[in-house]
């Protein structure tokens, strides 16, 4: 059985990331749905109409991403979720959205967990080296030392 992934979040994030997953992952169109939630739009209109997604994505098995907990996404979110098999988890990133496609074949306990690594393992500082400088070649030109 194949998860449908919804993402709910601050316009115009979900539409973004829904896009950049489809760079990468084309055949996922109809399985991925977002609804970006507008300012001054009120909860119970976003509400309805994410519930109209959840009703185009069909009654299998949902995963729900939202961006921040507590805002107004996360809080439409839950409302949504409540009652239901669907799993939710705020914090979206595009690492924790192609992971989630990319195992979206498996079993919803197991994707969620893999959805969660993706998500914490794409965060990370990124160690930027100090330039170096090159050695001079006979073919420059110009009488200085390049740096990368």
């Amino acid at each position: 059985m194949t998860t449908t992934i919804l993402l709910i979040a601050h316009a115009p994030l979900a539409q973004a990331l829904r896009a950049c997953a489809l760079h990468v992952y084309p055949d996922c169109e109809a399985e991925v749905m977002a609804l970006d939630v507008l300012p001054d739009e009120d909860p119970e209109i976003t509400l309805i109409k994410a519930e109209q997604l959840r009703t185009k994505l069909g009654e299998g098995q949902m995963l729900v991403l939202t961006d921040i907990f507590g805002a107004t996404p996360s809080n439409v979110a839950k409302k949504l979720v409540e009652g239901t098999q669907t799993k939710l988890i705020a914090g979206v990133n595009l690492p924790m959205l192609l992971r989630a496609i990319c195992y979206r074949h498996e079993p919803i306990e197991t994707l969620l967990q893999r959805a969660l690594a993706g998500g914490a393992q794409g965060v990370m500082q990124v160690a930027v080296a100090a330039p170096q400088n090159q050695i001079k070649r006979n073919y420059d030109q110009k009488q200085s030392n390049y740096q990368q």
